[in-house]
């Protein structure tokens, strides 16, 4: 089921994102080429799913939640190319294929990571891409800069710097990681809550306790595949956490425990969305597919 769920959200998406990442005039063609690069070359499209499994669960149309689900992948696709930097986590290789700053420069890199990240308010905030009224629409931007800025994801890769070559507590590190990779996942499913344009209160504390529980699993599953699985199947470096002395779970806890904790927070995550009925099937099976995955 949800492999077909998420061959349609992707190609949904993927349309989305394609539709705004054409260079407005020819010297630009090098900038929007590492971009396009940097968007377009595969992923799971997880944060994108979420959104528009979110709208839906509400009863939202998925037309809906179109410019939400690209705004969160653009800073998603962001992130990433500014971690692979040589002053970051320096990687070679992203989604089997060379780091944008490999294929280009590290300088268009730099830039393009700039511009997917302006891009993505550009698209949250036009009416063109995101249908809701002016209002909703500054609540969903706010929303998204919020999970994405220091108080956020920029905040929580501050923290796994300073992480670096320390042994944290488990509270500490769930602390850096509900930022790092948390906010953004669970900015995502409340874009799209709000995108259907029918969350109320109830329905919004719902789908924040199964994106907290959701947003955890999926870096206590990275840190997992990191330790488990192979360069060919990850798509990146395997064992760069540990090449880099970076805190993980299986580290802190030991694989086995760093497993069953993933699947705590995948029934956590199950809970919450005992109010929804079967329109929110496709939120369950992301959660386990989150913790299934195997890159």
């Amino acid at each position: 089921m949800i492999l077909t769920y998420q061959k349609q959200c992707k190609a949904r998406v993927d349309a989305a994102l394609e539709s705004v990442l054409h260079p407005p005039c020819e010297e630009l063609q090098r900038l929007y080429q590492a971009m396009r690069y940097s968007v377009l070359n595969g992923g799971k499209r997880v944060r994108p799913l979420l959104v528009y499994a979110a709208c839906e669960a509400l009863g939202g149309d998925a037309a809906l939640a179109d410019g939400a689900a690209c705004a969160v992948e653009l800073i998603h696709a962001y992130s990433l190319v500014h971690d692979d930097l040589p002053a970051m986590d320096d990687d070679d290789l992203r989604r089997g294929q060379p780091t944008t700053h490999k294929a280009f420069d590290e300088a268009n890199a730099i830039l393009a990571g700039d511009g997917l990240q302006a891009l993505a308010f550009e698209v949250l905030a036009d009416a063109r891409y995101t249908q809701q009224n002016p209002q909703l629409r500054l609540q969903m931007v706010c929303i998204l800069a919020h999970a994405a800025g220091p108080a956020g994801m920029v905040g929580g890769q501050a923290i796994d710097l300073e992480a670096v070559g320390h042994q944290l507590t488990q509270a500490a590190l769930e602390k850096m990681d509900r930022h790092k990779t948390g906010a953004l996942i669970e900015a995502s499913v409340q874009l799209g809550a709000l995108a259907s344009g029918k969350a109320d209160a109830d329905s919004l504390q719902a789908l924040r306790a199964y994106a907290r529980a959701v947003g955890l699993a999926f870096q206590v599953q990275d840190d997992i595949l990191d330790v488990e699985s192979d360069t060919a199947t990850l798509g990146k470096r395997q064992g760069a956490d540990i090449a880099h002395d970076k805190p993980t779970y299986p580290a802190l806890l030991g694989l086995e425990e760093a497993k069953a904790y993933a699947h705590n927070l995948c029934d956590q995550a199950l809970d919450a969305l005992r109010p929804f009925g079967a329109v929110a099937e496709p939120l369950r099976a992301l959660a386990l597919y989150i913790i299934e995955r195997r890159h």
